[in-house]
C-alpha cells in the first residue's frame, strides 16, 4: 500500500495524537493543524494531500466554512467532517456541500479506520481528475426541523445532504407521525430549487377525479362544476419541488399519468389536449408497504422504480427514544415562543415516562402532548399528570410494563450463571455491556442466517429500522 498523506485538522492536540497512533505509520502519514484559516493555503501547497480529517468547532473559522473553501479548488479531495456533538444540521450541511463522512465522537475505531481507507481509496482513484466546481450558498433555517441524535436520524441528515445536490426521486417511507415531509421539506430546503415552490399533496385525501385535478388541473367545462381552468400542482411547483404524500393511495389511473411526468416531464391538463412541460422533482411517501402493494396488484412496479431511485426509512419514534428528551425540549421552546408563555421544564419523572411510552402515534403523538400540556397546565414545572397520554391513565404505563413476558429468563440465567464469576474477576464495570453487545450480536446473527441474509425481513421481524440493523452489521463485524 503506497503511503497515505492524512492532514488533520482539530485544536484538541491530545485527540489528534491519539487519532493518528491509531494507524500504521509505515502506511499513514499524518500532518496536524489547529486553526481553519491555516488549512486552505496547506492543501493548496500540499498537492499530495489524500485526505483531510476536519473538526467542526475550530478558531477563527468553522469547519464547514474551511469545507466550502476546500470543495472550490480541489472538488475531488476527500473531507471527513469529525464533531463533538450531534447536529443534524451541521451532517446535512457537511453531506450536501460534499463531505466524504460526517462523525462524530467519539468514535467507533473500526467505523473511523474502515471510512478512512475508504476515503483514501476513493482519492487514488480520483487523483487525474481535475474539475472545477462552483458550490452552492448555504442556506440556514430558523427552525431545526430534523430534531435528535441518534444514530437513525443522523444517518438521515446525512442522506438528506447527499440527495438534495441531485434533483433525483426521493421515496420516504415511515409510519404516520414520523415526520415524513418535515425530510422531504429538508430535502428542499438543502436542493438547489430551494428558491422555487415546495408543494404538497395529500393523495388519500381526495377522490380520484379531484386528485387528477389537484395534480394536473383542469380545463374550462372538463367536468360537472369546471366552471374555470384550474392550475395544477405540477405547474405551480415548475422548477420546485412536489411533495406527494400516502403515495400508495392513489388509483392506478392516476399513476399511469404520474408515470407519464416522471418519464416525460409532460401531462395534460383534465379535459385538456395541450402537453404541457415542466421542470418538478417528485418526493413521494407512504407508511405502507409498496412491495406488498404491487403484489396485491394496487400499486405499478414501473412507477415504484422510479420513484424509489433514493429511499429514505424514517424509524418510529419507538425504536429511537434517545431522541425523546430533545424532542420535548424543541417542542416547549417551541410552543413557548408561539403561546408567548415563559419555558416551562419538564420533571424528571415525567421525562422517564415520556422517554419510556412506546408513543404508537410517534413524533406527532408526542408533539401534540407537550402542546397540550402547555395550554392547560398550571405547574411552573410540568408533571405526568399534565401530559394527556399519563393523565387519562396514570398507571397505563406501568401496566404495559408489568405485563411483559419473561419467558426466557430462566433460560438466559442457565447460560450467564457459569460464565459470571470469570466476568466478574475479569471484566468489573463493564460486564452489563458486554453481555448487552454479546446478545445483540447473537440476536441479529441468528435472525440474519434464518433470513439467508436478507436486511430486509430481518429488520421487520426483530422489530428494528434497516438504518439500525446495518450500523450493528458494521459494528459487530457480521457478515
Amino acid at each position: 500500500m503506497q503511503m497515505k498523506n492524512i492532514l488533520l485538522v482539530d485544536d484538541d492536540k491530545d485527540l489528534s495524537q491519539s487519532l493518528a497512533n491509531l494507524f500504521d505509520p509505515e502506511k499513514f502519514n499524518f500532518s496536524f493543524l489547529d486553526d481553519g484559516t491555516e488549512v486552505c493555503e496547506f492543501v493548496d501547497e500540499h498537492d499530495d494531500i489524500d485526505l483531510v480529517m476536519l473538526d467542526v468547532n475550530l478558531p477563527s473559522l468553522s469547519g464547514l466554512e474551511v469545507l466550502k473553501q476546500i470543495k472550490q479548488h480541489k472538488e475531488n479531495l476527500p473531507i471527513i467532517v469529525i464533531s463533538g456533538f450531534v447536529s443534524t444540521d451541521d451532517a446535512m450541511e457537511a453531506m450536501r456541500e460534499g463531505a466524504f463522512e460526517y462523525l462524530t465522537k467519539p468514535f467507533q475505531i473500526e467505523k473511523l479506520i474502515d471510512t478512512v481507507n475508504k476515503a483514501c481509496g476513493y482519492s487514488t482513484a480520483h487523483k487525474s481528475s481535475v474539475t472545477t466546481a462552483v458550490q452552492e450558498e448555504a442556506t440556514q433555517s430558523g427552525i431545526n426541523e430534523i430534531v435528535g441524535q441518534s444514530p437513525e436520524i443522523v444517518e438521515i441528515a446525512k442522506l438528506i445532504g447527499q440527495v438534495a445536490k441531485s434533483d433525483a426521486a426521493v421515496l420516504i417511507i415511515g409510519e404516520s407521525g414520523t415526520g415524513k415531509e418535515l425530510v422531504a421539506r429538508a430535502i428542499h430546503r438543502h436542493s438547489k430549487r430551494r428558491a422555487n415552490a415546495f408543494l404538497s399533496v395529500n393523495c388519500a385525501a381526495l377522490p380520484e377525479t379531484l386528485l387528477e385535478s389537484e395534480l394536473f388541473g383542469h380545463e374550462k367545462g372538463a367536468f360537472t362544476g369546471a366552471y374555470f381552468k384550474r392550475i395544477g400542482k405540477f405547474e405551480q411547483a415548475d422548477s420546485g419541488t412536489l411533495f406527494l404524500d400516502e403515495i400508495a393511495d392513489m388509483t392506478m389511473l392516476t399513476q399511469s399519468k404520474l408515470l407519464r411526468v416522471l418519464q416525460d416531464k409532460s401531462f395534460q391538463r383534465v379535459g385538456g389536449s395541450e402537453n404541457l412541460t415542466v421542470n418538478v422533482r417528485i418526493v413521494a411517501a407512504t407508511n405502507k408497504s409498496l412491495v406488498q402493494c404491487m403484489k396485491e396488484g394496487s400499486f405499478r412496479v414501473d412507477l415504484f422504480y422510479r420513484l424509489k431511485v433514493v429511499s429514505i426509512y424514517i424509524p418510529p419514534l419507538r425504536e429511537r427514544r434517545v431522541d425523546v428528551p430533545q424532542l420535548v425540549g424543541y417542542f416547549c421552546k417551541r410552543f413557548a415562543s408561539q403561546l408567548d408563555q415563559p419555558i416551562r421544564r419538564v420533571s424528571k419523572k415525567a421525562m422517564q415516562m415520556l422517554t419510556k411510552y412506546p408513543w404508537p402515534g410517534n413524533v406527532r403523538e408526542l408533539e401534540n402532548n407537550i402542546q397540550n400540556a402547555l395550554v392547560m397546565s398550571k405547574n411552573e414545572t410540568l408533571q405526568p399528570e399534565d401530559f394527556p397520554v399519563f393523565s387519562e391513565d396514570t398507571s397505563k404505563l406501568q401496566i404495559d410494563l408489568s405485563t411483559l413476558k419473561d419467558d426466557y429468563t430462566e433460560t438466559f440465567a442457565k447460560i450467564i450463571d457459569p460464565i459470571m464469576p470469570k466476568l466478574i474477576v475479569n471484566s468489573p464495570g463493564q460486564i452489563f455491556h458486554f453481555l448487552e453487545s454479546a446478545f445483540e450480536r447473537a440476536v441479529i446473527s441468528s435472525c440474519l442466517k434464518h433470513f439467508d441474509g436478507n436486511q430486509v425481513k430481518t429488520s421487520e421481524t426483530l422489530g428494528i429500522s434497516r438504518n439500525t440493523l446495518r450500523d450493528r452489521i458494521s459494528r459487530y463485524g457480521i457478515y
